[in-house]
């Protein structure tokens, strides 16, 4: 099987489901990476919901934010090379511009970080399971890459059941998971100390959950009303990509 090395190190956001903040906390690894002297460099590899205004030019968009994290405005293209308008699954929101995703731009723009960058942050769209390409899910894109994968599940009802599907099914088809993150995606939901949602989580599944990530927090965990200072780069881990 043939690999090519794409960084030194990096790792994989995916999420239980969309809008449960897996752009806010990429950007926040980011600023967290940069903070601590180490080059970085963040891939959303396909963008949907890419709108445009009144004056035809690009809204702030997820891959707009995740280049403003890591100091890179100027390579937005790089972190995020393929955009479409509709807020719908990649090969779906393609359709409708009659274009496609590029599937050997996946991994030509993955690539293309080799050697730039100490630490690399991967962003997926949707969950797992979201359609990436006709015929691939993020599951599959995430297998490729090869790096650690860090799951974003949001504090809200239903999350219990959606963060162990996440599990299982990253489990099943080989990813490495490295951990949960809960994340207060709203300022309404409950993340007291007596909200026994991630205590829950952890004692299904073999993943730590590493804590609660407070609304529009700095990057710091919370662990029963305790601030836990997480060394997110310790997650990443060098990997290689894979062929399929």
């Amino acid at each position: 099987m043939d690999e090519a090395k794409i960084a030194t190190r990096g790792l994989f956001v995916t999420g239980t489901s969309t809008d449960v903040g897996k752009t806010y906390v990429t950007a926040l690894l980011g600023r967290a990476a940069r903070a601590a002297g180490l080059g970085v460099g963040a891939y959303k590899p396909v963008c949907t919901g890419d709108q445009l205004d009144q004056a035809a030019s690009h809204q702030r968009t997820d891959v707009d934010e995740l280049a403003q994290a890591i100091g890179r405005p100027d390579l937005s293209d790089r972190v995020g090379p393929q955009r479409f308008q509709a807020p719908l699954a990649p090969p779906v929101a393609a359709q409708l511009e009659n274009r496609s995703v590029n599937e050997q731009l996946l991994i030509d723009g993955l690539e293309w970080w080799q050697g730039r960058v100490d630490v690399l942050l991967v962003e997926g769209v949707g969950g797992l399971l979201c359609p990436l390409t006709d015929t691939n899910t993020v599951a599959d894109f995430a297998w490729q890459v090869g790096f650690p994968v860090l799951i974003v599940a949001s504090m809200e009802l239903g999350t219990i059941n959606h963060t162990l599907l996440t599990v299982e099914v990253a489990q099943h088809r080989g990813l490495e998971v490295c951990g949960i993150v809960m994340n207060q995606s709203h300022p309404s939901q409950d993340i007291s100390a007596e909200n026994q949602t991630p205590v829950q989580i952890a004692s299904r599944c073999h993943v730590p959950v590493l804590g609660v990530i407070p609304w529009k927090s700095e990057p710091e965990l919370r662990c029963q009303s305790s601030k836990v200072t997480m060394g997110w780069l310790n997650l990443a881990a060098e990997r290689s990509v894979r062929s399929r």
